[in-house]
């Protein structure tokens, strides 16, 4: 399966989108919300071009990139995809510009004498995948307020990227493809199941206080008769958290981060504690959020005798750095395990900021487009 799937991935073309904004953004991250729902494809062409021929469900990545403090918004697909991607964001956004070019990671090769790389993937912080983060909803921006009173969790990580000196920079990459059920069932050949589904229907049982199989309420009262348990605030939140939750579109999403710089330069508190900080924006104490694993790229190599003459930290670097290019996530080279979110989610960590977002390293169209008047002269 790792030999046909890299084929099938070797025989494909690929086009990096180069995503403009508008001059004025006044949508919510409902737009992108809409955008990313279009993008939900769990078709992967049966199972004889999935065991014969490799073929695998469609995957994309959003990427929010800083070079040198100009920040620019990326979404890698395949090309024979690319018309469908940019049909979706000129249907929201149509102000926006769309330009294909060549990858912005090919001329970046990492030297081991020249350059320091830190990177990571981010994972729930609490350990029930069906607790969602933070999200646009909750920052109250699906109202769409006026400019002048919007809060969005996205600006305090677009202006750490605006700030992202000369000879620096940082990428952020969001990889996503549709959820579905694809597990197999613990003692059974071919039944499957799935974890996340079945994770938010024990909390909402839970929560309510219901039997799982009758769906009733699972105290009584002296006359027999069944009555509802009572919840807390905090509780009647979360529920109305993941009952919302659990009505969009799930994708299975990897999400990692490169900041790279010179040596003589590497900012530690800028680079790790800016990207690290930026996440928690989508955090809540009784709900979920997003942390570095520990367990991946991100190591504690800070005494001489843990790591001789930098060599694990170099293995490393080159590896993440590979695994960026190739946008390699749910499949080998380097497959990890997705964490779940839905759209909403999505279009909360991955959108166009209105004016609030006034960082001068966020490039924007620099006029507003409109069409010809319809009465001009022949």
């Amino acid at each position: 399966m790792r030999y046909i799937r890299g084929k099938f991935y070797n025989s494909l073309e690929y086009s990096v989108l180069e995503l403009k904004l508008p001059k004025e953004t006044m949508k919510s991250p409902l737009a992108m919300e809409v955008v990313l729902t279009a993008l939900h494809n769990t078709a992967d062409g049966g199972l004889v071009a999935r065991l014969w021929k490799g073929e695998y469900r469609p995957y994309y990545s959003l990427e929010l990139v800083s070079i040198e403090g100009q920040v620019k918004f990326f979404i890698w697909t395949e090309s024979r995809r690319k018309g469908g991607v940019m049909s979706a964001l000129y249907s929201q956004f149509p102000g926006i510009e769309i330009h294909e070019g060549e990858d912005y990671t090919k001329g970046i090769h990492y030297d081991a004498k020249t350059m320091k790389i830190w990177a990571a993937e981010f994972v729930f912080s609490e350990k029930n995948p069906a607790l969602p983060i933070k999200t646009y909803v909750d920052y109250g921006l699906d109202k769409d307020p006026k400019e002048e009173f919007k809060v969005d969790p996205l600006s305090a990580y677009i202006e750490h990227l605006s700030s992202v000196p000369l000879n620096q920079q940082n990428w952020l990459q969001i990889l996503i493809r549709a959820h579905k059920r694809e597990k197999r069932k613990p003692g059974h050949i071919f039944a499957k199941y799935d974890p996340y589904k079945e994770a938010g229907e024990e909390l909402v049982n839970e929560l309510m206080g219901r039997d799982a199989k009758t769906r009733l309420p699972n105290t009584e009262t002296k006359e027999g008769r069944f009555v509802p348990i009572k919840t807390s605030t905090i509780e009647d939140e979360v529920l109305k958290a993941v009952q919302r939750s659990f009505s969009k579109l799930p994708f299975d999403v990897g999400i990692r981060t490169i900041y790279m710089a010179p040596r003589d330069q590497f900012n530690t508190p800028f680079g790790i504690g800016g990207n690290i900080s930026g996440m928690k924006q989508f955090t809540t104490p009784h709900l979920n959020g997003l942390k570095p694993n520990g367990d991946k790229w991100v190591h504690q190599l800070g005494e001489p005798w843990h790591d001789y003459r930098d060599i694990r930290r170099n293995k490393l670097s080159k590896g993440v750095l590979e695994a960026y290019k190739l946008r390699s996530y749910f499949y080998p080279p380097h497959q990890a395990e997705p964490i779940v979110m839905n759209a909403e989610e999505l279009a909360t960590i991955f959108h166009f900021p209105g004016s609030v977002a006034a960082s001068p390293g966020l490039a924007r169209v620099p006029s507003k487009k409109a069409e010809a008047p319809a009465n001009l002269p022949i």
